[in-house]
């Protein structure tokens, strides 16, 4: 009885005789069971993996325009300060300008095409119309700027630009680049931030105050610059025609940049027509054949610097950070320029600082954080949402149900 007993109670499988079905489909399940559990894990620590990895995309995103675009302010200010010392030795604007963005284009020929080569949009006509729209106020803003230049100085040439950031933001909401809802406290920051760092930047260049600083030796360039009379009415007239140009170039290239996404070639053709316009100005316009010379020394060093480091690299730059944060950003920068300015005065030219340099200076700072929060808050909106598609991606398991549905 204890021997039948225990032969009913035996289960299947077990005991002298082994059932090999039985063992094959009990491996069967367990295989899957562990194969399902692998997924999960795997499937979680990828999930996990691609959160962390999103977040630090989009945090090194974010930084690059910022660096970008100071880097870029540093350059255009450097570049005032050259155009204005060749121009103070003879150099027409118009020369000037024609030499510069023909050695930009010659630069950026071969290697914008290099580098789109296997992405390039098409070229079609409305687009090389615009390409030509771009360069003709390119040509433009260069023109009335080194002119208003001449006229006064280069502190007062990098002070108007703070015009810059206030008329793009009127032309982007009104071409419909830029978003304004007056409920959103991002549109209030970047709004607020650019009214202050206007202010900031008329107080660093009306308001001196007692000095700071003494420089004991000022350089003789900087005695160059400051020796000649200069018109500071048109001067500033020219400058202010040049920012309304310059901000209606910012426009004309986010706009292109939407059918056209290909920044190097941008840059090239609109150095290109800038080169073009400038010779057809200068055939007419300079009858000086001493004007054609790139001697003194400070010319040829003036022209090399604003083709290489001007009309290639700061507006390659820009035209970058403009295809990723759009006109705003990019002008929001241009007040930043007067403090580059002052410390350049300082360190290079030793200048004298003054007390309103440094209250200037200070409420553009306060002003460019508040755009810069703006800013931050609109990136953390898209971070957020793209972590929320990826953590919800991550939770779907096909292979998890598959499993379970074979079990």
């Amino acid at each position: 009885m204890i021997g039948g007993y225990m032969r009913k109670t035996k289960p299947k499988g077990v005991g002298t005789t082994l059932d090999p079905k039985y063992f094959s489909s009990l491996c069967t399940s367990l295989q899957g069971r562990r194969e399902a559990g692998s997924s999960v894990c795997s499937a979680l620590c990828v999930g996990e993996v691609g959160v962390e990895g999103e977040r630090a995309e989009m945090g090194l995103k974010a930084a690059a325009p910022f660096v970008g675009m100071v880097m870029a302010e540093c350059a255009q200010v450097g570049l005032m300060i050259l155009g204005k010392a060749a121009m103070s030795n003879g150099m027409t604007n118009f020369i000037f300008v024609l030499y510069s963005n023909a050695l930009a284009s010659l630069i950026l020929l071969p290697s914008s095409f290099f580098l789109h080569r296997s992405e390039r949009p098409p070229l079609t006509i409305p687009i090389v119309c615009g390409f030509f729209l771009l360069g003709l106020f390119g040509w433009l803003a260069q023109i009335f700027g080194y002119a208003g230049i001449n006229l006064s100085s280069a502190t007062l040439g990098t002070a108007m630009l703070n015009l810059i950031p206030g008329l793009t933001f009127i032309l982007a909401v009104a071409c419909r680049l830029e978003k304004l809802d007056w409920r959103s406290s991002s549109t209030l920051a970047k709004s607020m931030g650019t009214i202050v760092s206007i202010a900031g930047a008329f107080i660093v260049s009306y308001y001196k105050g007692p000095s700071l600083l003494i420089a004991p030796s000022p350089s003789n360039l900087h005695h160059q610059l400051l020796s000649q009379q200069s018109n500071w009415i048109i001067g500033g007239l020219l400058l202010a025609v040049d920012c309304v140009a310059a901000s209606a170039w910012l426009i004309i290239q986010a706009l292109i940049l939407k059918k056209y996404p290909a920044e190097l070639i941008i840059v090239f053709f609109y150095t290109f027509f800038v080169t073009i316009l400038s010779t057809i100005a200068c055939l007419v316009m300079e009858r000086d054949p001493g004007a054609w010379s790139l001697k003194p020394t400070i010319r040829l060093v003036a022209v090399l610097y604003s083709g290489v480091f001007g009309s290639a690299f700061q507006v390659g730059v820009s035209t970058w950070c403009l295809h990723k944060t759009g006109p705003v950003f990019v002008a929001m920068f241009k007040p930043l320029g007067i403090v580059i300015a002052a410390a350049f005065s300082i360190i290079f030219l030793r200048d004298t600082l003054y007390l309103g340099s440094l209250v200037g200076a200070t409420v553009i700072v306060i002003g460019f954080y508040l755009v810069m929060w703006g800013k931050a808050k609109e990136e953390k909106v898209g971070v957020d949402d793209g972590v929320r598609s990826i953590e919800s991606g991550s939770q779907n398991f096909p292979l998890l149900k598959s499993h379970a549905e074979e079990t």
